[in-house]
């Protein structure tokens, strides 16, 4: 099996939110794992190439919840909430302006978005992922890029799972299905300044939250 290595030409960072964290695991990490989504972020924008930030923002009256929402009878990430917001000390697309923001209301930041379009009008063919949570937003992601025929590598220190296990037989069935590498940042990094150097997003873009307004907070009302 030949993983599919690329200079990656940007970065996409999903649900780095409030509500996400409410699980104990991921909220132990979650020092660790903005630190380390900051460091790629960084590094993407020092080099001039795209940093998108995806967030899940739901609507109060549920005609936006997934399935498993509705049966529950409860939502999270609810437009306007501070489980919708990013969390602390991330740099997010609310205070770095080259960060633009794409919402979503299914796994995969692909979804009723057009995350496609905006990677396609940067020239973005492929990108590393980070954020949480592996087993379902970054698996589902992961995936639809691949049927669009974008390569995509998931960097290993940078993403977290509610359990472990789950975090790596995801990771394991992404590189034997679709050859998608995982690395950790600082080899992530190292591929990022191989790459050709390109112009970030910025607040030209034309996101998803950006037709909003491109109010952090902001969702489908």
């Amino acid at each position: 099996m030949n993983e599919r290595h690329r200079p990656w030409q940007g970065v996409v960072m999903v649900d780095m939110q409030v509500d996400f964290f409410n699980d104990a695991e991921l909220e132990r990490c979650r020092e660790d794992l903005v630190t380390t989504c900051n460091r790629l972020v960084d590094a993407a924008l020092q080099r001039g190439l795209p940093v998108i930030e995806i967030r899940t923002v739901h609507r109060r009256d549920g005609s936006t919840w997934a399935l498993n929402m509705v049966d529950d009878g409860a939502g999270m990430t609810i437009e306007g909430t501070a489980g919708a917001a990013p969390v602390d000390g991330l740099h997010h697309a609310g205070c770095t302006g080259d960060v633009a923001l794409v919402t979503k209301t299914r796994d995969s930041a692909f979804h009723g978005t057009d995350l496609s379009d905006l990677l396609a009008a940067h020239g973005v063919e492929s990108f590393l992922l980070c954020g949480v949570s592996t087993e379902s937003c970054i698996a589902a992601t992961a995936t639809d890029a691949y049927a669009r025929d974008l390569s995509v590598a998931v960097v290993l220190d940078a993403t977290a799972s509610v359990r472990w296990d789950l975090h790596d037989h995801t990771l394991a069935g992404l590189r034997a299905q679709y050859r998608q590498p995982s690395l950790s940042a600082d080899e992530a990094i190292v591929a990022l300044a191989d790459a050709p150097p390109g112009s970030a997003v910025g607040a030209d873009r034309s996101s998803t939250a950006a037709r909003w307004g491109g109010d952090p907070g902001a969702g489908p009302t």
